[in-house]
């Protein structure tokens, strides 16, 4: 697959018309100019997000696999990488399992040495 264009955020905001409508998705960047009229919730929708990112909002709606597999077709480039938003290593709701699950071990550990160091 070919690199795709970079853009910074700055770039993106200037596309902010219903006849230039740019957005960001998921740190992608979508040229939806030609799809206002055929979007289902209305070309307001659209152009509510033009030039800015609209991934919480693609994301609160529940779009259907189709939609996102049609949204490939708009797709014009992506963020650079100082724009692009911070993932942590580890999602934040695996953190505080993994932790809990670590200080369990600890204490388990912990508690077999000793009971080895007393059963001596």
């Amino acid at each position: 697959m070919a690199s795709l264009q970079q853009y910074s955020k700055a770039e993106v905001a200037k596309h902010n018309t219903p006849k230039d409508l740019w957005m960001i998705i998921d740190d992608k960047v979508y040229d939806v100019t030609k799809f206002q009229n055929e979007h289902p919730g209305g070309e307001e929708v659209l152009i509510e997000s033009a030039g800015k990112d609209a991934t919480t909002e693609f994301e609160d709606v529940g779009h259907s696999t189709d939609a996102k597999q049609q949204m490939k077709q708009y797709l014009i480039g992506e963020l650079i990488e100082a724009d692009r938003k911070k993932k942590p290593a580890v999602p934040v709701d695996l953190q505080r399992p993994l932790i809990i699950a670590g200080s369990a071990l600890a204490l388990g550990l912990g508690l077999v040495i000793l009971y080895r160091a007393f059963k001596k």
